[in-house]
């Protein structure tokens, strides 16, 4: 290794008898070598000279300092060259979203029915902001150079009250200095006041959710160091010993679905092997597709099965009145389900595996007052791409932490609409499904809730299903899942304080499962990080600690990670994200408290289908265990059979509030940099970068 351009040794004077030695610099890309001889130097070359176990002194001469330097410039220039074709490839995705000029907006006017002024409102306030803090930059940008002080230590301010009492001594201000002066003292006696009163807000709002997740995660360590888990009373029994003890009650099996051909296949497959006695079992195709070629297809493949030996039926509607809710209500209203003591729900893209109901219908047995067992989610392209990642982080907290806890310790969590299993008469005596709020899931089990059911949750039994791959999917399904807990909150608020549980349920489930985790964490995530962290940046007087900023939501972030730890690389990715999509789950939930047009709307969230053809070889290759009596349709043939998908539509989109928030967040990092705060500045860029990124959909895949 060459010896340090910055040695001490450089600037020592050479002594009579020193030699000095060869440079040997190597550059990496592009790879070529130079060689720096000393003149005088006829045996070393490079490296260090070792004479008698003693290290000789080195001289550098002025040909090896210009190399040295010229090295130093090479390599600044590759860095260079690098950064300008990474900015060159940026530029041109942005050029390119920007010339398709397809936004959300107009690319919602093409599914949805709504008054656009209601639609407009919420992103009016936004570029009212935006166009605020432009102006307020300018300004203060123009202060700052004609000498006002912006620092912590003097501040504005303070040079205000100054000119003030010069002001009294006979000292005339100039025209700009006037009017500055006098904003600065307007804000700060009638703005600043009120933006510290709702920052205040906001930070004990954001105290108390922090909290919350904190004792939250005490609970999850707790439940791993005791080994805390769910034990049926009756043990698992092979089909194929014989035993004819053993537990089978009566199981219906339903898969809702909508037009959804790319992952139809893979749910049939997965339930017509599930390990249950055939004549105790029956599965119900729920097909509300409008496709033509969709309803064909699902038919076909219950055909196929129904002819190999499996109890299934299918069931079309003509019409999706109350979408998912009216399609459960439809099946549960035919005659042969009265036969039937549970039922258990997938979606389309869910994939149980065929001891699924062997390990959740026991937990029922001699235990009559549980309604609900639910088991885990686990995602076949949880690393496809960024934000599938990140959707893994948000759901492992979800499913390991806050469903495991709500089980073990309170008895109750809310469905998660599929992956399963109901006792048929909780259902019934809930109410059954309604079609009055667009998380009919919740709705249900809060319905059950109140009339005494428990609920358990299975973390260790798992449901393979997909995540939205594209922030379309991802956006519209997130939309849906904040703005109908506001709706169903609405609705059951009186029910709640009429029903007949006690005083620490009825606080738990209006304080904790509405309130804090449905209303108050989108909120001050939006309105703290997205809009009063940038307003103080322009009235300074009003303080956000740097805690807030940065220390609590690090903390947090890291606990949102602990129950995945092969994604603590994208901790602040994480962070940040969580903060963009604040924007979606804000509005959602205005829109489902106040019952707005958007809080109705019932989009089937696009799959992919990624997993399908890959779930049939797999299960070519496990060759399915045959219960007595059962035929199984020939796999093979169905792998070598199943169409061909056309390739898929890709598009971009450009959303405008992203997009208009990413330069609310910029701007107010640039004057951050006027006060000298540096954290700030940091967080506020890096936030607003995050917004640029997601508002150009450069995060996940679009797919239409």
């Amino acid at each position: 290794m060459a010896p340090s351009v910055w040695s001490s040794d450089w600037w020592g004077s050479a002594g009579e008898d020193e030699r000095v030695p060869s440079v040997l610099v190597k550059v990496s890309n592009p790879i070529w070598v130079v060689g720096v001889d000393n003149p005088d130097d006829d045996d070393d070359v490079g490296g260090l000279i070792d004479g008698g176990g003693g290290r000789r002194k080195k001289s550098r001469n002025a040909k090896q300092l210009r190399w040295a330097f010229l090295l130093k410039a090479h390599r600044a220039a590759g860095c260079l060259t690098s950064l300008a074709h990474a900015a060159g490839r940026v530029a041109g995705s942005i050029r390119r979203r920007f010339a398709s000029g397809k936004t959300d907006s107009s690319a919602d006017s093409e599914e949805e029915e709504e008054d656009p002024k209601v639609r407009r409102r919420f992103y009016s306030f936004i570029k009212f902001c935006l166009l605020l803090a432009i102006a307020l930059l300018a300004f203060d940008v123009a202060a700052y150079f004609t000498g006002w002080d912006f620092h912590p230590g003097g501040g504005a301010w303070l040079t205000w009250q100054r000119l003030v009492a010069a002001d009294k001594s006979g000292f005339v201000l100039g025209m700009f200095d006037t009017a500055f002066a006098w904003w600065v003292g307007f804000r700060s006696t009638y703005i600043a006041p009120m933006l510290q009163f709702f920052s205040n807000l906001c930070v004990c709002l954001f105290l108390v959710q922090s909290a919350d997740r904190l004792l939250q995660c005490i609970g999850w360590l707790w439940i791993r160091i005791a080994r805390l888990k769910p034990v049926p009373k009756v043990g698992v029994v092979d089909l194929e010993s014989g035993d004819g003890d053993g537990y089978f009650p009566m199981v219906l099996v339903q898969i809702p679905m909508c037009n959804e051909k790319e992952v139809y296949q893979q749910s049939i497959a997965a339930v017509c092997n599930l390990d249950w006695p055939k004549e105790r079992i029956l599965i119900q195709i729920l097909d509300d597709s409008s496709d033509l070629v969709t309803q064909n297809l699902i038919q076909e493949e219950a055909h196929k099965w129904q002819l190999g030996g499996v109890n299934i039926k299918y069931r079309h509607r003509e019409n999706r009145v109350g979408y998912k809710a009216g399609n459960l209500k439809s099946a549960m209203e035919c005659s042969y389900v009265k036969d039937y003591e549970f039922v258990a729900i997938f979606d389309a893209d869910f994939q149980p595996t065929p001891d699924f109901l062997k390990k959740t219908v026991p937990h029922f047995k001699d235990n009559e007052e549980v309604g609900l067992v639910q088991a885990r989610w686990s995602f076949v392209n949880r690393d496809e791409n960024v934000l599938t990642r990140l959707q893994n982080i948000n759901l492992c907290f979800h499913f390991e932490v806050e469903q495991q806890v709500n089980g073990v310790f309170l008895n109750f969590f809310g469905f998660n609409g599929t992956a399963g299993v109901w006792r048929i008469k909780a259902l019934k005596d809930a109410g059954g499904w309604m079609e009055r709020t667009t998380v009919e899931d919740m709705d249900i089990a809060v319905r059950a809730h109140l009339h005494g059911w428990k609920f358990i949750f299975l973390n260790d039994v798992e449901c393979q299903c997909e995540l939205p791959e594209s922030y379309e999917a991802y956006r519209k399904q997130q939309h849906r899942w904040h703005s109908g807990p506001m709706q169903l909150f609405r609705l059951c608020f009186v029910d709640v304080l009429r029903s007949k549980i006690g005083f620490w349920k009825k606080a738990n489930l209006i304080c904790l499962f509405f309130l804090l985790r449905k209303l108050v964490l989108p909120f001050y995530s939006f309105t703290l990080f997205c809009i009063i962290l940038p307003m103080t940046m322009f009235v300074p007087e009003a303080e956000l600690p740097i805690w807030v900023v940065c220390y609590i939501p690090a903390m947090l972030s890291f606990l949102s990670v602990l129950p995945s730890p092969r994604s603590f690389p994208f901790l602040i990715p994480y962070l940040l994200f969580e903060n963009t999509m604040s924007v979606t789950k804000f509005n959602a939930m205005i829109s489902g408290l106040l019952q707005l047009g958007s809080a109705y709307e019932w989009v089937v969230t696009k799959k992919s289908g990624r997993s399908s053809e890959g779930d049939l070889l797999a299960l070519v290759d496990k060759e399915p265990k045959h219960q007595r009596g059962v035929s199984v349709p020939n796999l093979d043939m169905m792998a070598l059979e199943s169409p061909k998908r056309a390739p898929q539509k890709k598009h971009n989109r450009m959303y405008k509030k992203e997009l208009a928030l990413s330069v609310l967040l910029v701007t107010a990092s640039i004057r951050s940099v006027l006060s000298a705060e540096g954290m700030h500045f940091y967080f506020l860029l890096t936030q607003g970068l995050s917004f640029l990124v997601v508002g150009l959909d450069l995060i996940g895949e679009q797919i239409e």
